[in-house]
């Protein structure tokens, strides 16, 4: 009986250590010939650079290139979905944000692909939080003013947003504020920061980039910052917190994704370079100069922050009755 058992456990096991032989054995000639990043946006963004700078720390580190493809279209889908439908052996991999990850499967009725069910995350590389503009002319010089406003001018009061990820902040905004700016919908942050900035939309909540260079320019104010404690760019700007809304946090981030079934020893792998280059002196003044926090979060924490972000972010987007239908 005692045989039998063994035998059974044996069989049973085979699976498994097959499997684990074959990622052993993957990682361990990995990689043997150029690895595509997939970035599902147009160049010259963030993402874009962000994608480019990893990448060719990547190709120095590892010996092949890591070569950036960009894939714009339908709010960061098309690009995403390419790499959930890729084989899963490490040569096409997705610099994925909070956009597509999160903020897709919170509003949309249906996508072509499951952020948690076929995505592996390898790293989540850096964050940054969202800034409250009004245009530089505005009469409203701090948030509460900005309210005040809103509630005594409801048909008045609106926001520009580029799409979900700038939006469901926003939206989180009016219903911890009690206020009901409504949505003016823009194709990117730039135009929704140059409406604001000359007032065709009451307010914007913004990322940092696009924010910090109409701010520079005198032509917007910033009212305040998402994140959890002050912004360095930004040292004189309130956090949502300090100002009375602590519920209001929006961190929004990017991070390098792969196909789900990937082998783990691959995710591994490519994880322990990018901690290793998100650690890197020039790394982070790049960063810094983009006003994005390095993280270097591993697979498993990623996933967690996935899994939590679309949660609640879904919860906003019910309160606020926002489906969308591709």
């Amino acid at each position: 009986m005692t045989g039998r058992r063994e035998l059974l456990g044996l069989a049973l096991a085979a699976p498994a250590l097959a499997k684990g032989a074959f990622a052993q054995e993957a990682a361990r000639g990995y990689p043997d010939r150029p690895v595509r990043i997939v970035v599902p946006y147009a160049p010259g963004g963030a993402n874009d650079i962000l994608a480019r700078l990893y990448g060719q720390k990547l190709s120095e580190r590892l010996g092949q290139p890591f070569v950036v493809e960009n894939r714009a279209g339908a709010q960061a889908i098309l690009g995403t979905e390419a790499v959930a439908r890729a084989r899963p052996d490490g040569y096409t991999l997705l610099l994925g944000a909070s956009g597509p990850i999160v903020f897709n499967p919170a509003t949309y009725v249906q996508l072509p692909y499951d952020s948690l069910r076929d995505l592996a995350p390898v790293c989540l590389l850096a964050s940054f939080p969202l800034v409250l503009l009004v245009s530089a002319a505005s009469p409203h010089r701090s948030v509460a003013e900005l309210v005040a406003w809103a509630k005594a001018n409801p048909d008045k009061a609106n926001y520009g947003a580029s799409g979900a990820g700038f939006q469901l902040p926003t939206e989180l905004f009016n219903q911890r504020a009690g206020t009901h700016f409504q949505y003016v919908a823009y194709r990117g942050s730039a135009e929704s920061v140059n409406a604001a900035a000359n007032e065709e939309v009451t307010m914007a909540l913004v990322d940092t980039g696009p924010a910090t260079v109409a701010v520079s320019a005198g032509r917007a104010r910033a009212l305040a910052v998402t994140s959890a404690a002050r912004v360095p760019a930004y040292p004189d700007v309130p956090t949502m917190a300090e100002l009375g809304f602590p519920a209001v946090q929006a961190t929004l981030w990017s991070g390098l994704l792969a196909p789900a079934a990937t082998p783990r020893a691959v995710l591994d792998a490519l994880f322990a370079e990018c901690a290793a280059i998100t650690a890197m002196p020039d790394i982070r003044e790049r960063l810094g100069a983009l006003v994005m926090d390095p993280i270097g979060a591993d697979p498993d924490t990623f996933r967690t922050t996935i899994a939590r972000e679309i949660e609640s972010w879904s919860a906003v987007a019910r309160a606020a009755n926002i489906r969308l239908e591709r």
